[in-house]
């Protein structure tokens, strides 16, 4: 028979043991807990900073009606190496140093890069910021086609399928668009077939890159920096190409702090969106990241219509609409494919 002694202590083990399952359950649910938040704040951070970056453009292209959109993108361009450079130095992120090795090996990516840029400023110019999204949705069609003829991927039908209702969109979209302009809609198509080679190109590409690096890796830091350091030459050339620095030199914006606050401001938004994104893939994952990048464009198209008032009819909202969830479908099919392989 056990004596008072014996039950005192099964009696003070039995408190402890409920005491520490309580405490580990509060440590899981306190770690899910805060694993949950950053994944909802990384998600809303990236989120904001792909639309603003986008608005931002528009406004100063449009609203600001500034006719330079390679000075702009070199400007931004700038801007991020000058913060990322800034936060190498002190310690904060690790990048790769720049050898001619590495530069020889990235060059040819960093012109598609470049020429993708551009194209995006000259028809963000001329075409709203909803059909802008739709368009854009060319991109996937283009790559899909690509990696079939040079990686050899097949996708499934479901893929197939969302590109067919991609196309239709923004056929349907175009042809009912209001505000439609033939050069803005040519910039936009080069743009996209850019995209789809940036795309592409950069998978052969930085195998290749890893190789000349000192540590064998590329992280999302070093890419940064090697683009946009590598694209000021370039863009410098650009902007006497295509005779910008007239303009520049006749055009009051320049004059205007507030022009200069709007343009650093979307320099900032570029940087962001690179960090961002990494710091939202890391939360979650591919599959998250791809799906909430489709559903992101639908507060975009709506913003960009109500902010420069576009205007706009019943036919072509819901074409936009069509391509907007054809996006979010061929995500969804993306992912299954994905899971299915």
């Amino acid at each position: 028979m056990k004596n008072v002694g014996d039950n005192e202590t099964d009696l003070e083990n039995g408190r402890f043991d409920n005491d520490k399952e309580r405490s580990l359950k509060t440590s899981r649910s306190s770690s899910r807990l805060k694993v949950n938040n950053q994944a909802l704040l990384s998600g809303l951070a990236y989120c904001l900073s792909s639309c603003s970056m986008i608005l931002v453009n528009k406004c100063v292209l449009s609203s600001y009606d500034f006719n330079a959109g390679i000075s702009l993108m070199l400007y931004q361009n700038f801007v991020s190496v000058l913060i990322v450079s800034s936060l190498s130095i002190l310690g904060v992120i690790s990048t790769e140093p720049l050898t001619w090795r590495l530069i020889k090996v990235w060059l040819p990516v960093n012109f598609i890069f470049v020429g993708m840029l551009v194209t995006s400023m000259f028809s963000l110019r001329y075409i709203n910021v909803a059909m802008v999204t739709v368009l854009k949705n060319f991109t996937n069609v283009i790559t899909a086609v690509g990696e079939m003829y040079l990686f050899n991927k097949h996708h499934d039908n479901r893929v197939w399928a969302s590109l067919f209702l991609m196309i239709i969109s923004a056929i349907s979209g175009g042809i009912t668009d209001l505000s439609f302009n033939a050069v803005g809609y040519t910039w936009q198509f080069i743009n996209c077939f850019l995209t789809a080679s940036y795309s592409l190109t950069l998978r052969r590409v930085m195998d290749t890159a890893k190789q000349v690096t000192k540590s064998g890796n590329l992280n999302e830091f070093s890419m940064v920096l090697l683009n946009n350091t590598l694209s000021l030459p370039l863009g410098l050339l650009l902007i006497f190409v295509f005779n910008e620095v007239d303009y520049l030199y006749s055009t009051p914006l320049l004059r205007m702090p507030t022009f200069w606050l709007v343009m650093t401001f979307s320099g900032f938004l570029g940087l962001a969106i690179s960090f961002t994104s990494m710091w939202f893939l890391h939360q979650t994952g591919a599959t998250t990241y791809s799906l909430v990048g489709s559903l992101n464009k639908i507060p975009l198209s709506i913003a960009g219509i109500v902010l420069f008032h576009v205007p706009t009819s019943l036919e072509n909202s819901a074409s936009i609409l069509f391509g907007l969830v054809a996006g979010v479908f061929f995500a969804r099919a993306k992912i299954k494919e994905r899971t299915q392989s």
